[in-house]
């Protein structure tokens, strides 16, 4: 066997684990997403249905396959199955397959991979729940303040101080530190503002904490790019959820039953009223923001920046 054909092997089986071992994982994330918020352990019991309460057999607990298999509903008793188990097992592999490609196999690929997990939790958690779980928004500060040991959060290496060198692990810390109390205090300042000015909650103390976890593992700039792309695509879906809602006459039995009663304007501006109070889950939005910042943005930037636009 020549050289060049063990080198396509090695490329064709280490993605194709990587792809494995992702769904595997992302079988135990479905896991913490369905029993965290309901603090119910995530060891025990093992996986059964909520109707029937009987376990899951380990051949119909297959990631991926298994849903397929089953036709999307328990084995004995029929209960429908939500497809967000395949799908977040799907989406886990293919992100394993893409930390590989972008980062090999190296410690960083193991801080971003671990990174990934935490958010896709907090993305999908805050979504179906309205939650951020302090379990898992704690868990991973800690974890990132150790990865921040070894792995600069934002690219600083040594430094020194008037000719006194600074071990790089004591900055990486004071970096992630620094990316922590950034991105908490930006959002919590945001919040209070919103606050005082529409004299209600505009989010949740569940997303600054999200933000100090994601600060500690990217940093201050990181931080600042989460929050300026999460926010920019809220708001993008936020007005499209609103048009969307008032175009399909969401609410307008009660908007007309609020015009009758002389509680408001006309039944268009009360309509208005209502689709704008809809509100969106902003971990999510940060959650995704903070996905652009590891696999996106050095990918658009590698690509378009400093090119000519015309």
């Amino acid at each position: 066997m020549s050289l060049l054909t063990v080198y396509g092997t090695v490329n064709l089986v280490i993605p194709v684990f990587f792809f494995l071992f992702g769904i595997v994982i992302g079988s135990f994330l479905n896991v913490c997403i369905t029993r965290i918020p309901d603090d119910v352990s995530i060891i025990s019991p093992a996986s059964r249905c909520p109707r029937c309460l009987n376990p899951i057999k380990p051949y119909d607990n297959i990631p991926v396959l298994g849903w397929f298999l089953l036709r999307g509903k328990c084995r004995n008793c029929a209960l429908p199955i939500s497809p967000m188990y395949p799908v977040i097992e799907f989406l886990t592999g293919c992100i394993f397959v893409l930390t590989y490609y972008e980062f090999g196999v190296t410690i960083e690929t193991f801080k971003w991979l671990t990174f990934a997990c935490l958010l896709l939790v907090l993305i999908v958690t805050d979504f179906r729940v309205r939650l951020l779980p302090d379990a898992v928004n704690w868990f991973g500060f800690g974890l990132a303040l150790a990865f921040a040991t070894r792995i600069a959060p934002d690219g600083i290496s040594d430094v020194h101080i008037h000719d006194h060198y600074i071990p790089p692990f004591v900055t990486h810390l004071v970096e992630a530190l620094l990316g922590a109390a950034f991105g908490s205090l930006l959002l919590w300042g945001a919040a209070a503002l919103y606050k005082l000015v529409r004299k209600r909650d505009g989010m949740g103390m569940g997303d600054v904490k999200m933000m100090a976890m994601v600060g500690a593992f990217l940093g201050v700039r990181g931080a600042f790019l989460t929050i300026l792309f999460g926010t920019l695509l809220g708001s993008i879906v936020g007005l499209a959820t609103v048009a969307l809602l008032y175009s399909f006459g969401w609410r307008r039995a009660l908007a007309e039953r609020a015009h009758r009663r002389g509680l408001g304007g006309s039944v268009t501006s009360l309509r208005w009223t209502l689709a704008s109070q809809y509100q969106l889950p902003l971990g999510t939005f940060l959650g995704l923001g903070a996905f652009f910042v590891v696999y996106g943005f050095p990918w658009f930037l590698s690509h378009f920046y400093f090119r000519p636009l015309f």
